[in-house]
């Protein structure tokens, strides 16, 4: 598959393989997924997943695209830059979901979107 179909593909892919994942574990598996937000907690719902999950992969196609423009090995910078991205979103739902069971599904969903960015978006 070329270059300018697979980039979107992978980027429209992220949020809906995130939204089936929500699906299975929240309404399929009754799993409650809650965060601590400021002064309280905040359910994270199907609307939220897919905006972060869509927005996690257009930030990563605008910075691949910018490194293909200036940088001599692009792929290796953004590949690098991604995976450091994806650890570093891991203390989100470490730190702070409420529950086991939330903070392995919101874990899970970080993992997911950031294996299908980074294997789709870099590759050649």
């Amino acid at each position: 598959m070329n270059t300018s179909l697979r980039r979107p593909l992978t980027v429209i892919g992220a949020p809906v393989a995130a939204l089936a994942v929500w699906a299975l574990a929240v309404p399929v598996a009754g799993t409650v997924l809650t965060v601590r937000t400021g002064g309280g907690t905040q359910q994270v719902g199907p609307v939220s997943v897919v905006v972060a999950s869509l927005l996690a992969g257009l930030a990563g196609w605008a910075l691949l695209a910018v490194l293909e423009r200036f940088a001599s090995r692009p792929g290796r910078i953004w590949t690098i830059t991604a995976l450091a991205v994806l650890a570093l979103s891991l203390f989100g739902p470490l730190g702070g979901a409420v529950g086991t069971a939330a903070t392995l599904v919101l874990v899970l969903l970080h993992l997911l979107v950031g294996a299908v960015l980074v294997l789709g978006l870099a590759r050649r």
